[in-house]
């Protein structure tokens, strides 16, 4: 697991793209802003980004669910859970002190494979554009066959963010995480929140 840890930290540590730029750039099809080189949100309003947005493929695949459910947690919340957490979950207490929120929408549907696959692959492709390091891909069978996707955003050297989508036969799972973290703060929150579990062997892996 360590080794594993250590290749993710490795692939973050290649990222070079600037976060906060690339969630500054407008959705497709908005109005260019007037000023060429706008500044960098400040921290809250990063964090605030990163929950706030989610592709608008999500949107479309939502009409065709039979059932939907969407939070947001914030500080405040996520103080609280952590404060009701025995001793034994220390490591996962010391990840919530970092989270600035945690935002999960979850889609069921009434048959397998009765999601749109283009709309799925329009969700990862939305992630992509905005420049999020894919650092996560596991499953290579058919479309909705228990797929993890992990994406992070970085604001210079630091991992200001983190999604994870899971695509099942009868379900979509996409969570959000924003903070200050670190790699291995992924592997502590997986179960917690709504928060997916993924296969920690694809931590070694990263995609495009």
């Amino acid at each position: 697991m360590t080794n594993r840890i250590t290749r993710l930290g490795t692939a973050l540590a290649s990222v070079t793209l600037i976060g906060s730029f690339a969630l500054a750039q407008p959705p497709a099809g908005a109005p260019a802003s007037p000023d060429p080189a706008p500044a960098p949100p400040a921290a809250a309003e990063l964090g605030s980004a990163i929950l706030e947005w989610v592709p608008p493929a999500l949107g479309q695949l939502s009409t065709q669910a039979v059932a939907k459910e969407s939070f947001t947690l914030d500080r405040t919340m996520l103080t609280a859970a952590a404060a009701m957490m025995g001793e034994s979950d220390d490591s996962v207490k010391q990840t919530i002190a970092k989270l600035d929120g945690v935002s999960v929408h979850t889609l069921r549907f009434a048959d397998p494979d009765s999601a749109d696959p283009s709309q799925v692959e329009a969700i990862r492709q939305a992630y992509h554009l905005r420049g999020w390091k894919h650092v996560v891909s596991t499953g290579s069978g058919p479309v909705h066959d228990n797929n993890t996707d992990v994406w992070v955003v970085m604001d210079g050297a630091n991992l200001r963010g983190a999604v994870v989508l899971v695509d099942t036969p009868k379900s979509l799972t996409l969570a959000t995480v924003s903070g200050n973290l670190d790699p291995v703060d992924l592997l502590h929150l997986r179960g917690h929140f709504g928060i997916p579990r993924f296969d920690e062997d694809g931590l070694g892996q990263h995609g495009k």
